[in-house]
């Protein structure tokens, strides 16, 4: 009799705190909270000093900021190119004057949509791009602003390190291979750590791409995973996210779009890991703040 009542009363602990948008993790990141309808500037002044990660409302597509210890600035993708008035208000709301580094994930126009306007508005430090494109109109008008600007592409593979902060380790853990069949294995995959807090970034990358990865023996493990393809099931295979182990799940994915994104099996796939997901459309922009141990979670709605 006792055991059933303790049982009881621990659910009711637990569905209390679902409610109320806070979320106990035992391990790195002991305590997260949730908070709502916090301004740029407050989200920025929150991460002086610490890690920033802002996966922006963008809609079906994806876009990243990342704001380090010391300053310094990262734009992992921008948005298709129906939200360039969008992206470039997110750019002054954060009081962006420049991106020390940008990454463009892979040519298709639901991440490198606003990255032209962004180029020719925007002071940009250095600009990572897999060597893969396509020809259609947004892509031309990306290379087109980054000559026009004088600036250098340097190609995206896995291996390299990037300058960013030295408090930050900044590393690309794919495209493996030189060439894919299908544009989205083509995806920049990067994995950024500070302290004990990490951040795996997928892009579109595919299961062929995450095998690679698996192959590569590349330290894959983060606190936080950026769900691959919106959610879609040709991306987070269940060997990959084993690999990954992460605590939470951000999926960057637009209300009721077309593809049905993000799918049920993938959804399904992070419950029985146990794992809390994010998602932009129910959250609207989704923050996570870390001083490299413990992760703040901010929300806007």
């Amino acid at each position: 009799m006792f055991m059933r009542k303790w049982l009881g009363f621990v659910m009711m602990v637990v569905l209390a705190i679902s409610l109320v948008g806070c979320s106990i993790q035992v391990g790195d990141t002991a305590t997260t909270k949730s908070e709502t309808g916090l301004s740029a500037k407050q989200l920025k002044a929150d991460a002086a000093g610490k890690l920033g990660v802002f996966y922006l409302d963008v809609g079906q597509g994806s876009s990243q900021l990342l704001i380090s210890p010391a300053g310094k600035t990262m734009l992992i993708d921008t948005g298709d190119i129906d939200k360039e008035q969008l992206m470039l208000k997110y750019m002054k709301d954060y009081d962006i004057k420049k991106i020390d580094i940008l990454v463009l994930s892979h040519a298709h126009a639901d991440h490198i949509g606003t990255a032209s306007s962004i180029i020719d508005q925007i002071d940009i430090g250095k600009i990572y791009m897999p060597r893969a494109g396509n020809t259609t109109k947004t892509y031309e008008n990306v290379l087109k602003s980054i000559k026009n600007k004088g600036l250098k592409v340097t190609t995206a593979k896995a291996g390299i390190t990037l300058d960013w902060d030295e408090k930050v380790k900044v590393e690309m853990l794919a495209p493996v291979q030189a060439t894919y069949e299908d544009l989205n294995d083509t995806s920049a995959v990067v994995k950024v750590t500070y302290g004990q807090s990490s951040f795996l970034f997928t892009g579109d990358a595919e299961r062929v791409s995450e095998k690679d990865m698996l192959e590569s023996k590349a330290d894959l493990s983060a606190t936080v995973l950026t769900v691959g393809h919106h959610g879609s099931s040709s991306s987070t295979s269940a060997s990959f996210l084993k690999k990954v182990k992460p605590k939470y799940a951000v999926i960057q994915v637009g209300a009721g779009n077309s593809y049905k994104h993000p799918t049920e099996v993938v959804l399904n796939r992070l419950d029985k890991q146990g794992i809390p997901v994010y998602r932009n459309d129910l959250n609207g922009q989704v923050g996570a703040i870390t001083d490299g141990k413990e992760i703040k979670w901010t929300l806007e709605r």
